[in-house]
């Protein structure tokens, strides 16, 4: 769980960094939605860390390889939130935004799913339940999961006010999250 740690610490020292490099903001979702998301994502990470009973059971049997399938599964998942971040360049927004001269990014990742930061962050997580092998990390998962399917319908109602038909028609040739089923 060490390890897991220490790649989220330097995850959001990465994540904190590039978002200085944003591009201005025209709209933004209100404070009190973003807020709730925020909430609901570090309550997520707290709770992937925090083992306490009953949630402290494992869900997953003891396998040594687990570890580090989960390691590396984790790290997969922070790869792809890089190179998606990276092809967003100055449209990235933490909040539900439109950015002064918004364009519609499809390339790289954005070429199979809307979403791959999301996908990146949920398999990140999945990768520390993988280690953990503990209910509450499950759990953790769970909320995580629930953030960012409020926050998906959120985006997309935005991005298809910002983009219109452009967008509309990358929904219907793109998958939200996971390709083949989401």
């Amino acid at each position: 769980m060490w390890i897991s740690g220490i790649l989220w610490i330097g995850f959001i020292v990465y994540w904190s960094a590039a978002a200085k490099n944003s591009a201005p903001t025209a709209r933004s979702e209100s404070s009190g939605s973003r807020t709730f998301h925020q909430l609901l994502m570090n309550g997520a990470l707290v709770l992937a860390f925090w083992s306490f009973r009953p949630l402290d059971r494992r869900f997953l049997p003891a396998f040594r390889w687990l570890v580090p399938a989960g390691l590396i599964v984790q790290s997969s998942g922070m790869a792809l939130a890089v190179w998606a971040r990276r092809h967003l360049g100055r449209n990235w927004s933490g909040a539900i935004t439109a950015k002064t001269d918004h364009t519609l990014v499809r390339t790289g990742p954005y070429r199979f799913v809307r979403h791959p930061i999301y996908t990146a962050m949920l398999t990140m997580l999945l990768g520390t339940a993988l280690v953990s092998g503990e209910w509450h990390a499950l759990a953790a998962w769970l909320l995580l999961a629930f953030a960012y399917s409020r926050k998906i319908r959120l985006e997309e109602r935005n991005l298809v006010d910002v983009f219109g038909p452009d967008y509309e028609r990358y929904r219907r040739e793109s998958w939200a999250v996971i390709p083949g089923l989401l």
